[in-house]
């Protein structure tokens, strides 16, 4: 017999396009099971469940909450506290006092370890409860998923603005810089290879955190592609790493900021960009050099979504409350592909998702490791979603010179 009570959903960590899909997928997916009585939305996510500052979602319009759905960012507002076991007993007891029976936490690594800890209190209690973990990354890096929602979307976004970059520095030559998100994983830079249509369109190289970034090996890519079309564009993930694994940023600034979590902060600056392209200048003698840092531009960007992404987004929430009161057990779900193309979703154990990270696959990334291969583009074609805007340029033949100058 289903557990009959209140269901709670939360949102932690960074918004993306397609996370309120997934939102509103659980909240009208739970209102169809008569075991559940009320649909609460927690505010700032488990700061708000300690703090009880909730919304009564059953009271909510399934025409507001289409589009809600709609709409990018965290509609309940997120936070970026990562709960230790104590903060999660507190959690568990707000959940306790409120009849929670089924608590969905949409999110990437550190949300799912939020769910394990308050999963495994209740079971100490003997507090009947299902605790599932939803995915949500742009950074793509939960293991034993294909994909998370917010990814597609994310990437959709850097091959569009790799696209006009393209077309804008080819016109005027120069090297171009774009540094993507990702501390550890470099799914997001990675996605910028789709914006590449002629032989000789950028991005030329592509720099992940998976493999060791040399400067000198960096200096000589750059000169070579140069001099080869006389122009350079180069997409490098924030997180990029010397051979001992240290942060390039750390090594090139002198004072470096650090995150509640002792994270090296690298979306909030432009500064990897600005001395990666102040090398460039003082060892290439190369005058025209630019660099964009894309931080917040990439997650939550207002009419840029990939279809696939927002129809997983909200699956992955809909079944989340499927397999919360059929199956009867705690879990992630996970997305798993299963053609091409087409998903299933997955009940994975929280112990198996909850703090680890998911990288690059070796055979997606070059030899040289300063690009990716025709496998990766394979991988993540389907995911952007379609009506990509295509590009062309003049194919007209060239006027014959006369060879006379005033």
């Amino acid at each position: 017999m289903a557990l009959s009570g209140k269901a709670l959903v939360a949102q932690g960590g960074g918004p993306t396009a397609v996370i309120n899909q997934t939102m509103v997928g659980i909240v009208l997916e739970a209102r169809k099971f008569p075991e559940i009585s009320k649909i609460y939305g927690a505010l700032h996510g488990v700061e708000g469940i300690l703090n009880e500052d909730f919304l009564d979602l059953t009271q909510e319009t399934s025409h507001n909450l289409e589009q809600v759905a709609l709409t990018p960012a965290s509609a309940l507002l997120s936070t970026r506290v990562k709960p230790d076991e104590e903060y999660c007993r507190k959690i568990f007891k707000v959940l306790q006092a409120h009849d929670i029976r089924y608590f969905f936490y949409i999110g990437g690594n550190d949300s799912s370890d939020t769910v394990r800890i308050v999963s495994e209190e209740a079971k100490k209690a003997n507090y009947e409860m299902r605790a599932m973990h939803v995915p949500k990354t742009i950074d793509n890096d939960l293991v034993h998923n294909d994909h998370t929602p917010g990814y597609g979307s994310a990437a959709r976004f850097i091959v569009q603005a790799f696209t006009g970059i393209n077309l804008d520095v080819r016109s005027l030559n120069g090297v171009y810089l774009g540094i993507v998100m990702g501390r550890h994983s470099g799914f997001l830079t990675a996605a910028s290879s789709i914006a590449k249509k002629y032989p000789e369109d950028g991005p030329h190289l592509i720099y992940l955190p998976e493999r060791p970034f040399v400067m000198e090996t960096f200096l000589h890519d750059v000169k070579a592609v140069n001099d080869k079309y006389g122009f350079c564009i180069a997409a490098v993930s924030e997180g990029i790493q010397d051979v001992n694994g240290t942060p390039m940023i750390a090594n090139l600034m002198k004072n470096v900021e650090c995150d509640p979590h002792g994270n090296i902060s690298m979306s909030g600056t432009g500064a990897l960009g600005d001395l990666l392209a102040d090398t460039i200048k003082e060892k290439l003698k190369i005058k025209r050099v630019r660099s964009d840092t894309f931080g917040y531009l990439q997650r939550s960007f207002l009419g840029c979504v990939s279809d696939v992404d927002q129809a997983e987004a909200r699956e992955v929430g809909e079944r989340a409350v499927q397999l919360a009161v059929w199956n009867d057990e705690d879990g992630s779900v996970t997305i798993q592909r299963t053609g091409y193309y087409s998903v299933d979703y997955k009940l994975m154990p929280l112990a198996e998702i909850a703090g680890r990270t998911q990288s690059v696959p070796d055979e997606f990334i070059n030899a040289a490791g300063n690009n990716v291969t025709d496998a990766f583009k394979f991988y993540v074609r389907p995911l952007l979603g379609s009506g990509l805007q295509p590009i062309a340029r003049l194919r007209a033949p060239r006027v014959p010179k006369t060879g006379k100058k005033e």
